[in-house]
């Protein structure tokens, strides 16, 4: 009987330390589906995607048919020294697009789309009632057909979606090599780069509420593997060589349906603090904040 009570603890405790964030987890990747199904139904965002398209096309396409043109067989071939059966092949072809999406974010990403990035981001905010954090940084008008992207104003502060990081394009390139091994080697990867590349889809909302360097890091720490778990699938998605640019800008409207939620919840739990009562060390006195 003694230790039947720690077994049950144990048991008990299951739902909270093993069910609980796993199931986290998975929520935070659904946004990056809500974001695909956001975008489509909600036209308003179609002329942002219109505006990059063309030249995206282009360029990816540019990068992408001179790496496998040049790069793929050789890669392949070195693959082969290491790899049995097949598995060069598939992961010559994902080390090519990691190739290319790296490429790709240092000459277009980081320097064309965030601008889209942040309008897109700052427009489902409006959408859902959360204006009063866009005005900060920059005019809101109250209406334009009801069209969020059309009420925005020129930013008046610095406005970032993500930074450009030339940490995150290093450990990118010098985790390339993972794929070398057969068949673990993509997935390991991806989540490693996921790591780095999760949080950075929240810059904008940490910058929107001011949130310092120390601010920044206790947020990221409480929900380190969801971040991971979205970064992971959002750098899968960028490897999708028809459709990276279009999840380029889902992705901007999943952090922010994911930073609505939030938000939501940080509002309701400073509310809760404020009404809740403190009690002094004196008995029988209490303090309604």
């Amino acid at each position: 009987m003694p230790q039947s009570q720690p077994q049950q603890s144990v048991l008990r405790n299951i739902p909270k330390v093993v069910v609980r964030p796993a199931w986290d987890n998975i929520v935070a990747v659904t946004y990056l589906i809500k974001g695909i199904v956001f975008f489509i139904a909600h036209p308003f965002l179609y002329p942002l995607l219109k505006a990059r398209l063309i030249p995206a096309i282009l360029l990816s396409t540019f990068i992408l048919s001179n790496l496998f043109i040049w790069t793929f067989l050789p890669q392949v071939a070195f693959l082969a020294l290491f790899h049995k059966t097949g598995s060069a092949w598939v992961n010559g072809t994902f080390l090519v697009l990691g190739e290319g999406a790296a490429v790709v974010a240092i000459l277009f990403e980081s320097f064309l789309v965030d601008e889209s990035q942040v309008d897109i981001f700052d427009a489902v905010l409006i959408y859902k009632g959360y204006e009063d954090l866009v005005r900060q940084h920059r005019p809101v008008a109250e209406d334009a057909l009801n069209d969020p992207v059309r009420r925005l104003g020129k930013p008046t502060r610095s406005s970032v979606y993500a930074p450009f990081s030339f940490r995150q394009i290093a450990e990118f390139i010098l985790l390339l090599p993972i794929n070398f091994i057969p068949y673990v080697g993509v997935p390991v990867f991806l989540l490693l780069t996921g790591y780095r590349a999760g949080p950075l889809q929240h810059w904008r909302y940490f910058q929107l509420l001011g949130y310092d360097r120390k601010q920044r890091s206790a947020v990221i720490g409480r929900r380190r593997w969801q971040y991971t778990w979205y970064g992971t699938v959002y750098l899968f998605l960028q490897l999708v060589p028809p459709f990276s640019m279009f999840f380029l800008l889902t992705a901007s409207v999943s952090s922010a349906l994911w930073a609505v939620d939030l938000e939501k919840l940080r509002r309701d739990q400073e509310a809760r603090l404020i009404q809740a009562p403190q009690y002094t060390d004196e008995p029988d006195a209490t303090v309604i904040v």
